[in-house]
């Protein structure tokens, strides 16, 4: 090939000592074209580094090609082929990133035929090969391009074969593997299925009617050779998996740098921070005479309190370190500290019937936020809370 395509004589051939190599025809066909032939000791693979280092690569690049989209490892030399057809379409560093086609056959390289290995492809079925009530296409799996011959190689699931083709529609978002684990799923579903039996389908046994003479071989009539199947039912609850709760969900979306508590606080590097913000909520505490400081009545228990600290992110990418104090109410005895245990929440039917209004009239909305609105509220019971940690007053 190298003497047809650009007229040069190869002159030496530097390889491994293995069969092929030495067994068999080659090496009289190299005497006889005056090739000669340089062999590496057993065991040094580093006397012939660039073959060796290509191998590796083609290895590596296979192997991670084919773990991506799921395929068998019987895909393996499809898999290298492609590395290697891949490579050659590639720049070449020791030639200043040229493209390797263009330096041997000195034409421009194309790449918009180039897809993902392994994806889902949908084959033409031509129309000899078909019914006219048949699909058109059929899916494939994507494992190489064409060498010696033009089109497509692609692996048919179906009939357990390889076919090449031109006329196809690729899908790179879908892979091997996703198209395994449908297949698999709906083979689980209709193993399942047929673990229960349909009522309707069982078959009674009969007794003939006779006469007075015939009573003594009713028993004789009952077929008791065949048993009546048992019907299973589900004996346990279906459940979601843990990986979607709600709790899980929380953890995901917060961030881990926010203090516990207020020993973590003060212990924290942006305590200064958390300072500024425990200071701005004691000040709406008591700007709306929240609470006022007394002595315990006999009798009455105070309630424990803690800091809840969280970093929000705002619009123009800064952040806001909040504190909000809040009280333990697992602490509290239903009838005697409180008894009403709803929370006035606005229905998102209210919310939707608003905004048709404001559609409709054509009208203005606008939205605002009321700082600590819970704390404008007016309390029927009398309750004591224990002063929060950092701002104890004396006394």
């Amino acid at each position: 090939m190298v003497e047809t395509e650009i007229g040069l004589k190869v002159k030496c051939l530097r390889s491994n000592n293995g069969g092929e190599y030495i067994d068999g025809g080659f090496g009289e066909y190299c005497v006889a074209q005056g090739i000669r032939m340089e062999k590496t000791i057993l065991g040094t693979p580093q006397q012939n580094g660039v073959a060796e280092r290509m191998n590796r690569t083609l290895n590596e690049l296979a192997r991670s090609m084919r773990l991506h989209v799921g395929l068998p490892k019987t895909f393996w030399a499809d898999a290298v082929s492609t590395v290697a057809y891949l490579i050659n379409q590639g720049p070449s560093v020791p030639m200043e990133f040229r493209l390797l086609k263009e330096v041997w056959s000195d034409k421009e390289v194309k790449f918009s035929h180039l897809k993902v290995f392994g994806c889902v492809s949908y084959v033409h079925i031509d129309s000899d090969a078909r019914s006219k009530l048949d699909a058109k296409s059929k899916i494939c799996f994507f494992i190489g391009y064409g060498d010696e011959k033009f089109g497509y190689r692609f692996w048919d699931e179906q009939n357990r074969k390889i076919i090449r083709s031109r006329n196809v529609i690729f899908n790179e978002q879908v892979m091997y593997k996703d198209m395994s684990i449908v297949v698999s799923d709906v083979t689980e579903i209709d193993q399942k299925k047929s673990e229960f039996i349909n009522l309707d389908e069982l078959t009674k046994s009969t007794v003939q009617k006779g006469g007075e003479e015939d009573k003594e071989n009713v028993n004789s009539q009952v077929d008791l050779s065949t048993p009546v199947a048992e019907v299973r039912r589900f004996s346990r609850n279906i459940r979601p998996p843990q990986r979607y709760s709600p709790v899980l969900n929380y953890l995901l979306l917060s961030d881990g740098s926010e203090p516990k508590c207020y020993d973590e606080d003060l212990q924290d590097e942006n305590s200064s921070k958390w300072e500024l913000a425990m200071k701005d909520e004691m000040d709406s505490l008591l700007g709306n005479q929240t609470w006022e400081l007394t002595e315990l009545s006999v009798g009455k228990k105070a309630l424990h309190n803690k800091w809840v600290y969280r970093i929000k992110n705002e619009h123009d990418g800064s952040k806001r370190y909040k504190a909000r104090l809040v009280v333990k109410g697992f602490q509290q005895n239903e009838g005697i500290d409180y008894t009403e245990i709803f929370s006035p929440v606005v229905k998102m039917s209210t919310i939707r019937l608003v905004l048709g209004m404001v559609v409709a009239e054509n009208l203005h909305l606008e939205q605002l936020d009321v700082k600590t609105t819970f704390l404008h509220g007016d309390l029927e019971e009398g309750l004591y809370m224990i002063q929060p940690e950092g701002f104890i007053v004396q006394g």
